[in-house]
């Protein structure tokens, strides 16, 4: 770059002022900067601060030498300058400053001059920015400071100039390093705040000199680089100790709170210390602790000090010019008020793409660490060569739309997906039926459901919420209860799809460096996205098998991360499996069992077999602790339901019981009750996983994938043989989670043993064997399909509740105005519910049934429906029952007996039905618990954990996602 020539009328004598403290590593080239900008240069002050290092010594005599402590800031120093400047040379009309870790490059002055020769209205210059060492990264061409107080660049992390920004531009600010500056602003505006003694005084003096209705502008054709030795790190002084990230945050906030107008001082308070908040949540993430807390601290370090903005607030009025700040200049150079919120989208999208590419990338990890052992080696020979495609691809790039219409395998996904929301639709707007109760009016009876220590249901209950609760009262809050069991069980097949597409993909590269055919994939794919379908969970309202149906792919994917040749990853990989195992489970429980034996047998047999390669440390740990992180996870759950003697709630499945029974044939075949698919597709999984086995290259992982069904049979078998007693029936234990991992099992085996069997080819017998099984595999995943859409389904929009509108309505305003619900006869046996505020909705099953009724409680019905007098039914009042129901058929004994009992009003009923009124004084803490005690205590304690843990996971489980700092 060719210096630009000075002005032949020069604009005034121009004074360097270069501040030094312990810069002896770029001394020496900033030296040879200043000495290379040639006459346009005047003279130069240097202030040293209290150097140990010989900087001083490194000055050229001819520098004017002011010498301060080690305690003064860079605005003292540069107020020291000034005096001495004022002293030596008061004809002075520009200071140029400097640091001693910033170098001009050659001309870099003579630019600055000359943009001031062309716009005498300009008081303020800087310079292009460019990293130092490297010469060619863009650092700053001017900032300005967001509402946040992040400092704003307008560059994108990393960028090289390619001169892409060469064009002069009026900035709120420039940096220090490189700014002209002319001196009778500098000192009307009073320099640099002495209260911002190291980073953010540029930044603040830029809005003061804007304020006061000077012009600052960025020179690109002036260029200085700039090692930001303070800011990296690189340097440490007594003004920034270790903290520099507390520094920057707190000089950000301190700028905006005294530059901001009366008026918008309360708002700005109150949004800087939200978005403290949450840019800690966001440092939590990526497991940036020290800044999560810089940041906390920088905030109570500023609003817990407001002397501080108050003295600058008062010192800036008074240097207010007559008409007032020019805030609409300043307003024009700020950001606009939407960019901190695209940079929180840009973080939020980088922190997903990174956590869903941790185990994506695994199998490259492991072939890159193994080219890095044996360069010579054919895989480091055929790693380098598809890079080399890899970049041929990327030059011939045709947009991303073009290779979306012209890829078949994308077009069948997306037309797999609108099929599969096409066979949902039942499942859109208000949705129950089945083993689904209807979603409550607000996400608020959820909350309170999981928050509770006794819940008013039935009689009174003090067994736990299902896990599941936590989870829909936070999709709730957002998309109404409503909405969110409509997503989950419309979008289930298609996340697992995704989801299931994903890993097999990876499982696929592990297994060979190409990797599975993509049509071997979609067949994959679509076979397992189904599988809750082809199973009859969907069709009975099994919300919780959908919906960890859609989970198990992606805790699969993230169990790859076990493979990592890293320590550290294999670790996170432990976190984040051990997280989505505790989701899974909270909505299938017996998951975490089919889980937690297959860790045992895995670690079990690999230290009969390898125990060189399993007993280390970091590769047993990371599995059991991902075995163990549920039983934190979801404490406030099976802790109580243990110690309540509720123990069965955690062998059941999600939803209305009972469980269906499953036979020996229907648990080989994966399926659940009557509404499953035809047996024979679910078998003829079980026969193409059974010739996967042939293909010699694959038959290592497809053994493995065995295992995992061979386990989740035997943990489903042993769980088939256990009946639960329930309140109201007995129920066999919940089967779902071993029927979707086996069912998961096969789907891997199929696609591994039919990627061995196209990699490797195929004669002869085999080869016909080959074709007949590859037809299997599509007819699989067809039939799941076709059965999805042609089957029936127990789900429903109408409302099947058979209590009047008015007893529902009644039954609202408080817990002791219930309704008894009596089915059946005295011939079939009778049975009865008891109905409280809006019946019972997702989620409250799971507590019901569990439910011990007190024997006083059960007996006081059993008398009233076999002989019913006043007295019982004054004890019938005092259980908060307002209304009786008898459905139809109606037996005519009971009513009969109802109809002659005093205390009984006959109410209005629909067709078929009877129903009376108890004309009785009602108990209003008939099922009102004790809201002390250590149930209460245990609840709380339960709960705090959870959220600890929760956060805690998160950040453990989260991948490293550190940005370069700026405050």
């Amino acid at each position: 770059m060719s210096a630009p020539s000075v002005p032949s009328a020069p604009s005034g004598r121009v004074v360097a002022l270069l501040v030094t403290h312990d810069g002896t590593r770029w001394l020496p080239g900033v030296l040879d900067g200043i000495a290379e900008q040639g006459p346009a240069l005047s003279g130069v002050v240097a202030v040293d601060t209290g150097s140990t290092d010989g900087s001083r010594d490194l000055l050229p005599g001819g520098y004017d030498l002011v010498e301060a402590t080690s305690s003064a800031s860079y605005p003292d120093a540069v107020r020291l300058g000034l005096e001495r400047v004022a002293a030596l040379a008061p004809d002075t009309e520009w200071v140029w400053l400097l640091h001693d870790d910033s170098r001009p490059a050659p001309g870099a002055l003579a630019a600055l001059l000359a943009a001031a020769a062309r716009r005498p209205d300009v008081d303020v210059l800087g310079p292009k920015l460019r990293e130092w060492p490297s010469l060619r990264r863009l650092l700053e061409l001017g900032v300005t400071l967001s509402g946040t107080g992040r400092r704003e660049t307008g560059l994108e992390r990393g960028e090289y100039d390619q001169g892409q920004h060469d064009e002069e531009r009026e900035v709120l600010a420039v940096n220090s390093a490189g700014m002209l500056v002319r001196r009778r602003v500098l000192e009307e505006l009073g320099g640099f705040d002495p209260r911002l003694p190291m980073f953010g005084n540029d930044l603040d003096l830029g809005w003061r000199a804007a304020a006061a209705g000077h012009a600052t502008l960025v020179v690109p054709d002036a260029v200085v680089f700039h090692a930001e030795a303070a800011h990296r790190g690189l340097r440490r002084a007594a003004l920034t100790g270790r903290h520099t990230h507390y520094q920057e945050r707190r000089a950000a906030l301190y700028t905006l709170l005294v530059n901001s107008s009366a008026a918008a001082l309360p708002w700005r308070v109150l949004r800087l210390t939200l978005g403290t908040l949450v840019r800690m949540v966001g440092f939590l993430l990526v497991r940036s602790v020290g800044e999560a807390l810089d940041d906390l601290a920088a905030l109570v370090a500023v609003v817990l000090r407001p002397g501080q903005v108050r003295a600058g607030r008062r010192e800036r009025r008074d240097r207010a010019a007559a008409g007032g700040p020019d805030r609409e200049r300043v307003k024009r150079l700020l950001p606009p008020p939407w960019l901190p919120y695209r940079h929180g989208l840009d973080f939020v999208g980088d922190v997903v793409s990174a956590v869903t590419q941790q185990a994506s990338d695994v199998a490259e990890r492991r072939r890159v660490a193994a080219a890095e052992l044996d360069p010579s080696s054919q895989a480091a020979t055929r790693l380098r060569a598809e890079r080399e495609r890899d970049e041929d691809d990327d030059l011939a790039d045709s947009g991303a739309i073009a290779r979306f219409f012209t890829n078949p395998v994308a077009l069948t996904m997306t037309l797999v997906v609108a099929v599969m929301v096409v066979a949902a639709r039942t499942a859109l707007g208000q949705v129950s039926g089945g083993a689904l109760a209807p979603a409550p009016d607000g996400a608020g009876a959820w909350w309170s459901l999981h928050l509770a220590s006794w819940h008013e249901l039935g009689f009174g209950t003090d067994v736990p919420a299902p896990p599941y609760v936590l989870p829909l009262a936070l999709l709730g809050t957002v998309l109404g209860p409503t909405g969110a069991v409509s997503l989950l069980l419309v979008g289930s097949a298609p996340f697992a799809l995704w989801g299931a597409w994903r890993f097999l993909r990876v499982a696929g590269r592990l297994v060979s460096p190409r990797g599975a055919p993509r049509w071997i994939l979609v067949g994959g794919a679509t076979a397992y996205a189904v599988a809750p379908v082809a199973a009859g969970a969907w069709g009975h309202g099994r919300l919780g098998l959908v919906v960890a149906g859609a989970l198990l792919p992606w805790l699969a994917h993230a169990a790859l991360g076990f493979a990592e040749p890293e320590p550290d990853r294999r670790r996170r990989a432990g976190w984040r499996v051990g997280l989505l195992l505790a989701l899974t489970t909270a909505f299938a429980p017996t998951t975490w069992l089919v889980a937690a034996v297959l860790v045992l047998v895995v670690l079990g047999a690999g230290l009969l077999l390898a125990r060189g390669l399993v007993s280390a440390r970091d590769v047993w740990l990371p599995p059991l602790t991902a075995i163990l992180v549920p039983l934190v996870l979801l404490g406030p759950w099976w802790v109580p339901a243990l110690s309540t003697g509720s123990g069965a709630a955690v062998l059941l499945d999600a939803g209305r019981p009972p469980s269906d029974g499953v036979g020996a044939l229907d648990l080989l075949a994966g399926r659940l009750g009557d509404l499953g698919a035809p047996t024979w597709a679910g078998l003829a999984m079980v026969v193409l996983a059974v010739l996967a086995l042939l293909p010699r290259a694959t038959r290592i992982p497809v053994t493995l994938c065995w295992l995992v069904v061979l386990v989740s049979a035997t943990v489903g078998a042993v769980l088939g043989t256990v009946d639960l007693t329930l309140t109201a029936t007995d129920t066999p234990a919940g089967l779902g989670g071993p029927i979707l991992a086996a069912q998961a099992g096969l789907v891997v085996a199929v696609v591994l043993g039919a990627q061995g069997a196209t990699r490797a080819g195929l004669a002869g017998p085999l080869r016909a064997a080959g074709m007949v099984a590859a037809a299997a595999a599509v007819v699989v995943p067809l039939t799941g399909i076709a059965w999805w859409l042609t089957g029936d389904d127990d789900l429903t929009s109408a409302d099947a509740s058979v209590v009047p509108a008015y007893m529902v309505q009644r039954s609202t305003t408080g817990p002791e105005h219930g309704v008894l619900v009596v089915d059946g006869s005295v011939a079939t046996g009778l049975t009865y519910t008891v109905r409280r505020g809006d019946g019972v909705t997702v989620g409250e099953d799971e507590v019901l049934a569990p439910s011990d009724v007190d024997p006083a409680d059960a007996a006081t019905v059993r008398d009233f429906l076999s002989r019913p007098t006043g007295d019982v039914v004054d004890r019938l009042g005092g259980l908060g029952i307002e209304y009786v129901l008898l459905t139809a058929p109606v037996d005519g004994t009971v009513a009969a007996a109802l109809d002659a009992t005093s205390g009984l009003v006959q109410a209005g009923s629909d067709a078929g039905t009877r129903a009376w009124e108890v004309d009785r004084p009602l108990d209003p803490d008939a099922v009102a618990g004790d809201d002390s005690g250590s149930r209460v205590v245990l609840r709380a304690v339960l709960l705090a954990v959870q959220g600890l843990g929760v956060v805690l996971v998160l950040v453990l489980a989260a991948p490293t996602l550190r940005a370069r700092r700026r405050p």
